[in-house]
């Protein structure tokens, strides 16, 4: 396993990170706890040391059971949790209606964007709870609130920092602009964003080439496009109720179809190298400019170590060549 600092905080973290969005259950169909622990603990002793969840994960569900995981292996973890979206008022502004499920019109709570100092804090305090620890080594905003001033949210998590409640600071889903904001109030070590072979904005808005040359580290989320660069997912595949994937076109049969297509062409270098074809789609991410970590899911054991392997592939310029060429011949074929 690589390891890289968390921009400018001296904390260093593994390049493949566990999320653990999808073990909340929360738009992904259902959970298991037993399972979800176990997955979480062979992702620990397999080499990756951050793991990344958020109170919204499952309304709470994720951070307990990341919680429970680490209990007796807290010295080897850095925990990476976020705040910004609440349930429990109506403030700032509303983003989404939600059951346990997922985002539905037939919900049971409200869930706003807000960063208001109060809010920040009571959320760090209930995090804190759920994780069963004293501090929190990354706290990141979730989305960003545009009816609370920047200077306000980050002044609180500077706050926050100094009574060493948190040890690093950084954003989640936000634009070059915010990112300023945030900066001249204090220092900020990562910005957290959807990245893949098929979802390449950050490199085209210029985020990439802004944060690396701030020193601001870029946690990925999504670098397997929610399973569907992993090579197993076939047209046919049906999904549990609840699952989001039930309901986005860029999982309709005919746009597997062309995925999978794709993935046929890169298989052959998988092969060489004896490595899974989701080993090698973290890898090809953790390879590209400005991307210092990789944030991926797992459910099980057998996920969890199989993506702490890949974060210690090195592809080389001729492999990375290969790969690009495939991938630039499906840029306006895949939704």
């Amino acid at each position: 396993m690589r390891f890289r600092n968390l921009g400018a905080s001296e904390i260093s973290a593994s390049t493949v990170a566990l999320g653990t969005w999808a073990i909340g259950g929360w738009m992904w169909g259902g959970t298991d706890r037993k399972a979800s622990v176990k997955a979480i603990q062979a992702a620990i002793d397999n080499g990756i040391n951050l793991i990344d969840t958020a109170p919204v994960y499952g309304f709470g569900m994720s951070e307990e059971f990341v919680g429970e995981a680490v209990a007796d292996r807290r010295d080897k973890v850095l925990i990476a949790t976020k705040c910004g979206l609440i349930w429990n008022a109506k403030k700032g502004v509303f983003f989404f209606p939600s059951n346990a499920d997922g985002i539905s019109e037939n919900s049971d709570r409200e869930v706003f964007r807000y960063l208001g100092r109060e809010s920040i804090r009571q959320e760090v305090e209930e995090s804190l709870r759920r994780l069963k620890t004293d501090h929190i080594d990354l706290l990141q905003t979730h989305w960003q609130d545009s009816t609370t001033p920047v200077a306000e949210t980050m002044e609180t998590l500077l706050e926050l920092k100094k009574e060493g409640k948190i040890r690093a600071i950084g954003v989640c889903n936000a634009s070059i602009e915010q990112i300023e904001e945030y900066r001249k109030v204090g220092q900020l070590d990562c910005d957290q964003e959807k990245f893949s072979m098929i979802d390449r904005n950050q490199e085209k808005d210029g985020k990439l080439k802004y944060t690396e040359q701030n020193d601001i580290a870029v946690l990925c989320y999504s670098p397997l496009a929610l399973g569907l660069l992993s090579g197993g997912i076939s047209p046919e595949r049906k999904f549990a109720q609840g699952d989001q994937r039930n309901t986005k076109e860029r999982f309709s049969a005919d746009n597997i179809r062309v995925v999978n297509s794709m993935l046929e062409e890169i298989k052959p270098l998988a092969s060489d190298r004896n490595i899974t074809m989701a080993q090698l789609v973290i890898a090809w991410t953790l390879h590209q400019p400005g991307i210092t970590h990789a944030l991926v899911g797992a459910r099980s054991e057998k996920q969890a170590i199989e993506n702490a392997q890949a974060g210690s592939i090195e592809l080389s310029t001729e492999e990375l060549t290969f790969v690009n060429e495939i991938i630039a011949g499906y840029n306006k074929k895949i939704i």
